[in-house]
């Protein structure tokens, strides 16, 4: 599909990559990035040869956030479908099993922050400041503050939804918002290299583990107990489990035929 407001390119090693590019804007989402990065993400998905999705931002920031100049004239319910559009792509993420890594370098602000957060993993620079900022311009980040509660826990998350402050690399590390830092750099290269690494794995067990990981995580104890198993037993019965086991034997690289 050709896009205006993202880049995307399949990569070597089975890699599909997101570029935000609206630079002049700090990668801001309009209602048409906030389309265009849904569908981008839908198609990778359907994509047989992109095992993981890397989205990164281009020019000197990740993601500031919504893009004000779309707020005036809007009545409560066009609003509601314009929010509702801007964090579809957070939402998306979590169901699809395709696994999503952000790369973060700059500033990832308010929805930026959300869309670092909702990832399944997220790689960043040195120099990354980070935060849930629209509290200070009279507004909130409540629909960000969700994927960022699940990783740092509802305390946390609520001083950085009613304070607005940005957090630096180092602290975003800490508090398991990303899992990665490197320096600036390095980012490109260290970023890529490793959603390869990723992309290597079995894609039938990467995608049901992280579907399975989605779909139990609210459930009760030993619920989840019992569906992860389900979805464990699932998989050793597949063609790609017993030829992991056979080249983990035999002391060769496993060939992945998804079944």
């Amino acid at each position: 599909m050709a896009y205006e407001t993202i880049i995307a390119q399949t990569l070597d090693g089975h890699v599909g990559r997101v570029t935000l590019n609206r630079a002049e804007a700090m990668n801001t989402f309009s209602s048409q990035m906030a389309e265009e990065l849904y569908d981008a993400l839908k198609e990778f998905e359907s994509d047989s040869d992109v095992r993981v999705i890397l989205i990164k931002g281009a020019g000197r920031a990740f993601c500031a956030g919504i893009d004000v100049n779309e707020l005036k004239g809007k009545t409560t319910n066009q609003y509601r479908e314009w929010i509702e559009k801007m964090e579809a792509p957070l939402v998306l993420m979590s169901k699809m099993q395709t696994p999503v890594i952000a790369q973060v370098h700059g500033a990832a602000a308010a929805n930026g922050m959300g869309l670092v957060a909702a990832s399944d993993l997220a790689i960043a620079a040195d120099n990354v400041k980070m935060g849930l900022t629209a509290i200070n311009v009279g507004l909130n980040c409540v629909g960000p503050v969700i994927p960022v509660a699940r990783c740092v826990g509802q305390k946390k998350a609520l001083e950085l939804l009613l304070y607005g402050e940005l957090i630096k690399a180092d602290q975003a590390l800490a508090l398991g918002l990303i899992n990665r830092v490197v320096p600036r750099e390095d980012l490109d290269e260290a970023a890529l290299a490793w959603a390869r690494d990723l992309a290597k794995k079995s894609p039938l067990a990467v995608k049901i583990a992280k579907s399975a990981f989605y779909a139990s995580r609210d459930m009760p104890y030993e619920a989840q107990f019992a569906y992860m198993n389900e979805a464990f037993a699932r998989l050793c019965d597949t063609s790609d489990a017993k030829e992991g086991v056979a080249a983990f034997f035999e002391k060769r690289p496993p060939v992945w035929q998804e079944k």
